[in-house]
């Protein structure tokens, strides 16, 4: 009903008025990505001690691991070890400074990124659609939150303490370059931040009609098995990171699930 009387309003916008707005929201959009890249790139120091701490043997994660094995009685430790990151060509600090500062400034900018797409769309929407779209926009990037987190506090320090310490021989001294390490680093948090997006996608699917709670719930020991096919893909080839993932990559499976009833209850 709403879409025929904006069809009908002589105020609603034209096709070309739509490609303007379009234009502007992007232009904001750019500005607070640059704005917040240069502060990130002015603030080199703090960034990359932020960055570079997933690297060190006395992480957080490691502490806290430490701390709650020592209160079940355990005198576990972990093993100091330091890795060194090194540049080998000219130019490739400064490269990786300003490529990081437009990542971290994408990545801080993400919400209001959304805030602008979301207020782009809405005028589009049934008033039921923008009930539940406003949930799936804030549930889409709590997740995504989640997955990065996941990333800098679990994923990749372990991913980096295993790979980085990692040896076929004595004979052989790990110099990681600095570009493999910001890469590595990018690459797994955008992955996990994309794959926390499991029970948004199984919304969108059973919104659709392609999926269904049952049919989650009879394939679960199937759905495992891709999961920890997925999780080796995206993970170091240690058992230790593999189980790390899978966990939560099964958990929001289960959350899936308990997503696609409620929808299903509120359509009966």
């Amino acid at each position: 009903m709403k879409r025929e009387q904006a069809e009908n309003d002589p105020n609603a916008l034209s096709f070309g008025g739509h490609l303007e707005v379009l234009r502007r929201m992007l232009f904001r959009i750019l500005a607070v990505v640059m704005v917040l890249a240069v502060a990130f790139f002015c603030f080199k120091e703090w960034t990359f001690k932020m960055l570079m701490a997933p690297s060190q043997w006395d992480f957080v994660t490691y502490r806290y691991i430490e701390r709650f094995l020592h209160r079940l009685g355990s005198d576990f430790t972990f093993t100091e070890y330091h890795i060194n990151l090194i540049a080998t060509e000219l130019s490739s600090q400064f490269m990786t400074h300003v490529t990081t500062a437009l990542y971290l400034g994408l990545l801080g900018a993400s919400p209001y990124i959304l805030v602008e797409l979301f207020r782009f769309v809405t005028p589009a929407l049934y008033e039921n659609e923008r009930k539940y779209s406003v949930r799936v926009a804030v549930a889409m990037y709590l997740l995504f939150v989640v997955g990065v987190l996941m990333s800098y506090y679990i994923l990749f320090p372990i991913s980096f303490r295993f790979l980085g310490t990692y040896s076929v021989s004595d004979l052989v001294e790990s110099n990681i370059t600095l570009h493999s390490y910001i890469s590595t680093f990018t690459t797994l948090t955008l992955v996990m931040g994309l794959v926390f997006q499991l029970p948004v996608i199984a919304f969108f699917l059973g919104k659709i009609g392609a999926v269904k709670a049952d049919f989650l719930k009879r394939y679960r020991r199937h759905a495992l098995v891709v999961i920890m096919v997925v999780a080796a893909i995206i993970t170091p080839p240690d058992l230790m990171t593999l189980i790390l993932v899978t966990i939560p990559l099964y958990l929001l499976y289960e959350v899936s699930i308990t997503v696609l009833k409620r929808m299903e209850r509120a359509k009966s």
